[in-house]
Order: structure tokens, then C-alpha cells, then sequence
């Protein structure tokens, strides 16, 4: 059974699809077989990998969540060899409407990537910017949760809405959920970011992952080319900084298996 991480935090522009894409890139070049799944109505995560929404018009993760196709039909390969994609849907914007008065909806994602999460190691599930029904069937879906945080004043006071939301998970549909880490994202050399960081490695000292991803004009490019940093320019450090995440992610993966 792999490894189900949802990437969630409510705030926008806080590098969310960044760090699942590149994430899910450094993990499939680790030879580690990884599934990217896009819950995000903007479809980002697919784009950044090639993958328009046009292109999956009636094969995408809402004919999953809302008509019940296997997510089996609708898996796409990408350039990486280990890395496949259940690309988003225009059509997503209103799930959440569609879905309010269904049983079990926020159960929708968990059936369908159960039914395949034995053929990968990772799959990673990028959730839009916002704590509704699509990123809630992320959580319940989920054994962990990544938390990508800007480093900035106001991205702490998000961050309290995003472990509080957890909690209520933990306590009803999924108390197998935890909080895999902290992403201390869009790093710069200021005083700011050195605050903000001393702040969250003080409160969370266990949480926040030693890695730090800075902020990097590669990282901010590559989407506009469909390609991960990985395949866009592989000695940035942006993308340095992803590689180095995926290791301390399999690395703690590592130790908490043999605690088990």
C-alpha cells in the first residue's frame, strides 16, 4: 500500500502545486513509483507537467469523484518514468455543489486511489487553496498531510487554521492522519524569513523538515515550460533544494517503519 501525502494549506501563493509537483519529480527520479493527483480545479499541478486541461476533457479526476470511473482509466504517463498524473478538470469548480448532498463525499477520493494505491511507493494529492469538500476528500484520503509555508508573518496564523482542520479530521473520518511536515517555502536572505523561520522550527521543532526551499526564478519558470525544475534545469537550487526533500521525506518514511 503507498504512501497517500496530501498537500494542503488554504492560503494561496504559498508554493502548494510547486512543492507537490517537484516533490512528486524528485521522488519519481529517486526511482520511486509516485502518483501526482490533481484535486485543484485549476488544473496547475497538470500544466506544470505538460498536461492542459483541454487535453483530459472527459478523462479526468471529476469522472472519478462524480460519476464513479475507476482512476485507473484516467492515469496519465508524464516524461518522468516513475511519475504518472490523475490530471484536475475545468469541471471541478463545481464539484463541491455537486457533491453536497451525496453520501460519504468526502470518502470519494480515499475509494478511488485505495483501488490503486498498491501499484505506487507516493502518491501526493494536490489540493486548491481553500479547506472546502475537495481538499476535506484530500485529508480523508490522506496518511499524512504536507503543509507548504510561506516564509512570511501572515502564513503563520494560516498555518493554525490548516492544523486545526486536521484535528477535526483526526477526531471523525480519518484518524489515521497525521502531519507528515512543515515546508518552509519561498526562503529569502532577509530578516523577515529568518524570524518567521526561528518562529516555526521553535513551536513545531519535530514538524518542520530541515530542507528549506528558496525562492528561485528557476522554480518559477519551469511551469510555464510543462516541465518539473527536475527537466528544466536540474543544478538550480530550487531544484537542489526538492531533491534534497524527497531524501529527508523517504529518509523519515525510513525511520518511522522501523519504529513501527
Amino acid at each position: 500500500m503507498g504512501r497517500i501525502l496530501t498537500i494542503a494549506n488554504q492560503k494561496g501563493g504559498v508554493g502548494k502545486t510547486t512543492t507537490a509537483v517537484n516533490l512528486a519529480a524528485s521522488l519519481a527520479a529517486a526511482e520511486r513509483r509516485t502518483l501526482l493527483v490533481d484535486i485543484d480545479p485549476q488544473g496547475n499541478a497538470g500544466s506544470a507537467l505538460g498536461v492542459t486541461r483541454d487535453e483530459v476533457e472527459g478523462a479526468s479526476l471529476y469522472e472519478v469523484l462524480l460519476e464513479g470511473r475507476p482512476v485507473a482509466e484516467v492515469i496519465r504517463k508524464t516524461e518522468l518514468k516513475f511519475l504518472d498524473l490523475v490530471p484536475s478538470s475545468r469541471h471541478l469548480v463545481g464539484a463541491e455543489l455537486e457533491l453536497a448532498g451525496e453520501e460519504r463525499r468526502d470518502h470519494r477520493l480515499k475509494k478511488a486511489l485505495d483501488a490503486v494505491a498498491g501499484d505506487y511507493e507516493y502518491l501526493i494529492v494536490d489540493c486548491p487553496p481553500s479547506l472546502g469538500l475537495l481538499t476535506l476528500n484530500g485529508l480523508v484520503a490522506a496518511h499524512g498531510v504536507l503543509i507548504p509555508l510561506q516564509c512570511e508573518y501572515y502564513a503563520l496564523e494560516g498555518l493554525a487554521d490548516v492544523l486545526r482542520t486536521i484535528d477535526l479530521v483526526r477526531e471523525g473520518a480519518n484518524p489515521r492522519l497525521a502531519v507528515e511536515g512543515i515546508v518552509l517555502t519561498m526562503h529569502a536572505a532577509n530578516n523577515l524569513a529568518a524570524q518567521v523561520t526561528e518562529e516555526v522550527r521553535t513551536h513545531f521543532k519535530k514538524e518542520v523538515f530541515q530542507t528549506v526551499i528558496p525562492r528561485n526564478v528557476r522554480l518559477s519558470e519551469s511551469p510555464s515550460h510543462g516541465k518539473p525544475v527536475l527537466l528544466y534545469d536540474v543544478a538550480s537550487k530550487g531544484c537542489q533544494s526538492y531533491l534534497a526533500l524527497a531524501r529527508e521525506l523517504v529518509k523519515r518514511a525510513g525511520k518511522v517503519g522501523r519504529a513501527a
